[in-house]
């Protein structure tokens, strides 16, 4: 099996160290392996997503000493294979149209008989307001789509398990059982109002489309690979080996996000740092 692997950012602000982390060491394993390393453009939510930005990525890469095959792929262009895949899901009868608005899935979630609301990879868990008790019938409806998890699970003969080479956050293993994926995953949603798709969904097919074989990513991402894992197996694409490699913190301890312009990437080489001493400050 050739290595090949992905870094996939969204074009909506500055790449910070986070992002350089992971970048670096999914082109190091691809070198190491003589495998292939690959540049995608994560940019479905177009009201966010900025030109100055992807131009960025671009810079800020290629001074970090990394290399790509060009054109690279951007997820804009590839709507028409994500419909596909919701269509095939949905005539399996595994979707359903979902109309509840982020303030409504808060205000069920946080109803007093349901006590503290629930999180999961998608947020709060969906309580199911929409789903039906029978597959929706008729053409596919241009309206935001979930999966429905029961049935969709109930499509699965054995637990599934992916390959997990890096550590999950608590010492998970890659074992999904259907009551984990029910009671802490719930109905995602897989097509968005105005994106086309969920990156859950995105991210499955695109994988699958650049013969993806290694995802290696934060471990905030780890509990969403069950997610992916299911639609893999769902639509009959091969499962890539998962590496969720440690997270880059702040001096408190968060997580590091795009609008922390102190530790993007560009911050530090306007400070005079070079590739070499930001690869040491990374640990790398």
């Amino acid at each position: 099996m050739s290595f090949t692997t992905r870094f996939a950012p969204s074009p909506t602000g500055p790449l910070h160290l986070g992002h350089a982390y992971s970048a670096l060491l999914a082109h190091d394993m691809a070198r190491a392996a003589g495998g292939r390393f690959l540049l995608r453009i994560d940019d479905l939510d177009t009201s966010r997503c900025r030109p100055e930005y992807e131009a960025q990525i671009f810079d800020d890469l290629a001074w970090l000493g990394l290399d790509w095959p060009r054109p690279v792929l951007r997820q804009s262009e590839r709507l028409p294979s994500y419909r596909a895949a919701l269509q095939y899901l949905w005539d399996m009868g595994l979707l359903y149209p979902c109309t509840c608005s982020r303030a409504d899935i808060r205000a069920a979630a946080t109803a007093p008989q349901e006590g503290a609301p629930a999180h999961g990879p998608d947020g709060l868990i969906y309580p199911g307001t929409c789903r039906t008790d029978s597959p929706p019938s008729g053409a596919m409806p241009e309206l935001p789509l979930r999966l429905d998890m029961a049935r969709a699970l109930s499509r699965l003969e054995d637990p599934l398990v992916f390959s997990e080479t890096g550590t999950g956050p608590s010492g998970e293993t890659g074992l999904i059982t259907p009551e984990n994926m029910i009671r802490k995953v719930g109905d995602v949603a897989l097509a968005r109002p105005g994106l086309g798709a969920s990156y859950h969904l995105s991210v499955v097919v695109d994988d699958a489309a650049q013969d993806i074989t290694h995802v290696i990513r934060g471990q905030d991402l780890f509990a969403a690979t069950q997610i992916h894992v299911l639609l893999q197996h769902l639509l009959g694409l091969p499962v890539p080996l998962y590496h969720h490699h440690r997270l880059i913190r702040d001096s408190h301890g968060k997580r590091l996000a795009k609008r922390d312009d102190a530790r993007a990437i560009a911050t530090y080489r306007a400070q005079g740092e070079s590739p070499q001493s930001l690869r040491a400050r990374l640990g790398l």
